[in-house]
């Protein structure tokens, strides 16, 4: 039976998570940065506890104003720290509830930056396998950083792929300046998300046929239909055939 890993975006104060959390296989809980602090924290590691869902940490640049989704200069050692920074104040919390982080998916700026800069990549996997070699590290498929990662041994690696967002032909999401960067039709993003999975392949905001191997796929949790989709996309692809479940350390490279 094929799988995939359902992961959502949480702890951003959208005002869904206990909606969504029952909804998805893996949470990646802002802490800090972009969004949260240890309070939302808390309560995103609960209700991860209470339904089974993997609790993931989703470290971004420190720019609330912006949701960290504005470019800022950052060396890699500078990367390293904030990411080295936010993952440990998850753990933390995490660890008081009993609980473990199980994996780390970069958000926002930081992760298309680190997608495509091979230093910022080599900074941020060093910095995650420094954290905890067991973490797994979710990348955007078909990218540098995807391509830095699998050359690190012992590194467990899930290739993510984006549910509501574009491609362009050569594996990079649309820049969301962009018209065209979000899928707003939840019928054609349900299809977009099968596709994937049962073949591999994406089509591209250029109309062409792009490869893309995924072991996780991204809905986002702060839209107005969020809760709405997420079910759809758990429906379609459970009556697909295929398998809900988190990824582990094991098969995942």
């Amino acid at each position: 039976m094929p799988s995939i890993d359902l992961n959502c975006d949480l702890g951003e104060g959208a005002g869904h998570d206990s909606e969504l959390m029952p909804l998805v296989t893996s949470a990646n809980l802002a802490c800090g940065g972009h969004a949260g602090d240890e309070e939302s924290m808390r309560a995103g590691v609960a209700l991860a506890l209470r339904h089974g869902v993997a609790v993931g940490a989703h470290p971004g640049f420190e720019d609330r104003e912006h949701f960290g989704r504005r470019a800022l200069p950052a060396t890699p050692a500078q990367a390293a720290s904030l990411v080295r920074r936010q993952v440990e104040a998850l753990q933390r919390v995490a660890a008081i509830a009993g609980a473990a982080v199980r994996h780390v998916k970069l958000h926002g700026a930081l992760y298309n930056l680190a997608a495509a800069d091979r230093a910022l990549a080599e900074a941020v996997i060093g910095a995650v396998m420094e954290i905890d070699a067991g973490l797994v590290l979710f990348v955007p498929a078909g990218s540098e950083m995807e391509r830095v990662a699998r050359g690190r041994r012992g590194l467990a690696v899930a290739a993510e792929v984006f549910a509501d967002r574009t491609y362009q032909a050569d594996g990079s999401l649309t820049p969301r300046s962009s018209p065209s960067a979000v899928i707003e039709d939840e019928a054609a993003a349900a299809a977009q998300v099968l596709r994937l999975v049962q073949e591999g392949r994406v089509r591209t905001a250029a109309g062409t046929d792009l490869a893309l191997a995924a072991a996780t796929v991204c809905i986002h949790g702060d839209g107005p239909h969020a809760v709405a989709f997420a079910r759809r996309l758990g429906r379609a692809l459970r009556d697909a055939g295929v398998e809900l479940r988190a990824p582990g350390a094991r098969g995942i490279r």
